[in-house]
């Protein structure tokens, strides 16, 4: 915490030398080498009630926030967001933990802000989560650096006294209520979130991005597991076929998850229109996994 004590607002870069940036779209949030641009400086509040807690606003007055969707489907990073819910709650707080000269943010459910790395989609994302492996344990590992203090002992206790904003658990983001262009503009955000992160144009088919799940039917989340082809076909069975030469795997079960519970399910009707990118976890056969089979 002591990082961020007499802080007016930071920078954060991350094990990439990258800065978090605020995306200009005012609800995603990104890596990038330009550090001297706006929209890598984030304004430090401290949360009133806890000594050791605070939220970070953007240069366009949203708070970064750990949402509960899932960056990718069958991955457990959860996408970190802008967001100017209508209440205050624990989604935005972050716990400054100091790890040597860097820092850690951690949630309360106990997961990081993770600056990833590798290839597309993974590469300049930001997501919150539990590293899994050794070669990712870095990723949750942030230089701070302070780009305005506060002045003077008025301004500290000013920042200390502020009046008083309830912190409210909640398990999902609160957004403003009667918004529908927000809300539309957020899954908008899930279903383009490929294609931002340099997804090939749409005309040339759409991109596949497969897991290969172990024995029980787990994927862990990490961004060197993740592949990718571009696939010009249109059917199912089609599409099988081509996994199968790629992760040269033959007894498997081609699955994606349900958006609803989180659960596998195999893939057997149409692929979606308009050549929309998809994410599909290949279960081995022998798999002790239960798939949702109605």
């Amino acid at each position: 915490m002591d990082f961020f004590q007499k802080a007016k607002a930071v920078r954060l870069r991350s094990h990439h030398d990258k800065y978090l940036i605020a995306d200009e779209d005012e609800e995603s949030v990104t890596q990038e080498r330009n550090g001297s641009a706006g929209a890598a400086k984030w304004t430090v509040e401290p949360v009133t009630g806890s000594s050791d807690l605070i939220r970070l606003k953007s240069a366009y007055g949203k708070y970064l926030t750990a949402s509960n969707k899932p960056f990718l489907l069958g991955a457990t990073g959860r996408k970190v967001l802008q967001t100017n819910p209508s209440r205050l709650d624990s989604s935005l707080a972050w716990e400054p933990i100091r790890d040597g000269a860097l820092v850690k943010l951690k949630t309360r459910y106990g997961h990081f802000l993770r600056g990833n790395g590798g290839l597309p989609p993974w590469r300049n994302s930001v997501t919150h989560d539990i590293p899994h492996r050794s070669a990712t344990q870095d990723w949750i590992l942030w230089h701070v650096d302070v780009v305005e203090i506060l002045t003077d002992q008025h301004q500290l206790q000013q920042k200390q006294q502020e009046p008083p904003s309830p912190l409210h658990h909640s398990d999902s983001l609160d957004f403003e209520p009667g918004s529908p262009s927000r809300s539309n503009r957020f899954f908008r955000q899930e279903s383009t979130d490929s294609v931002a992160v340099g997804s090939p144009p749409k005309s040339e088919g759409r991109v596949i991005y497969y897991h290969v799940a172990d024995d029980e039917g787990e994927v862990e989340d990490d961004s060197v597991e993740v592949k990718s082809f571009t696939f010009k076909g249109n059917g199912v069975e089609e599409l099988t076929k081509r996994l199968k030469e790629e992760s040269n795997v033959d007894d498997v079960i081609v699955c994606t998850r349900s958006p609803l519970n989180g659960k596998l399910f195999p893939l057997r009707l149409q692929l979606p229109p308009n050549n929309a990118d998809m994410t599909v976890v290949l279960v081995p056969v022998s798999s002790k996994s239960e798939f949702v089979m109605s």
